[in-house]
């Protein structure tokens, strides 16, 4: 069955996309909700803890708990920024879905603390000269 739709050019998924007459508006904020908060739980992971680990050591020109893929600046700066981006529009939507929700002042404050958490286990893994913080 899979496979002759599949060989037909018949979209296979489109059973499983939004629609509006037949899905019901709190399922589709309740799904969005579980996406939203696994994007936010694994980019909040791979900021604090980077691709590759940290440095172990305090050997051949590195620092012990730097990102060992800051050796590779560029490479590092898209992960950085990527990252970044993308758990702060996690973050965005469920703020927003969570609206008028009981306990949202919570929420709030809960991801508040995430974010500070995130910068700080950035500024504490990244080199020096990666990330830059002035205060003018």
């Amino acid at each position: 069955m899979v496979f002759s739709r599949l060989s037909t050019g018949k979209s296979w998924y489109k059973h499983f996309q939004y629609e509006e007459g037949r899905d019901k508006p709190s399922e589709v904020r309740n799904v969005l909700l579980i996406v939203s908060t696994l994007i936010a739980t694994v980019t909040f992971q791979a900021g604090v803890n980077p691709p590759g680990g940290v440095w172990q050591d305090n050997e051949d020109d590195h620092v012990a708990g730097r990102a060992i893929y800051a050796a590779q600046s560029q490479a590092y700066h898209v992960f950085l920024i990527a990252n970044t981006l993308a758990l702060s529009a996690s973050i965005l939507v469920i703020i927003s879905l969570t609206h008028r929700f009981p306990f949202h002042l919570e929420v709030i404050v809960a991801t508040v603390s995430m974010i500070v958490t995130y910068g700080s286990a950035l500024f504490a893994v990244a080199p020096n000269e990666t990330v830059r913080f002035r205060v003018n």
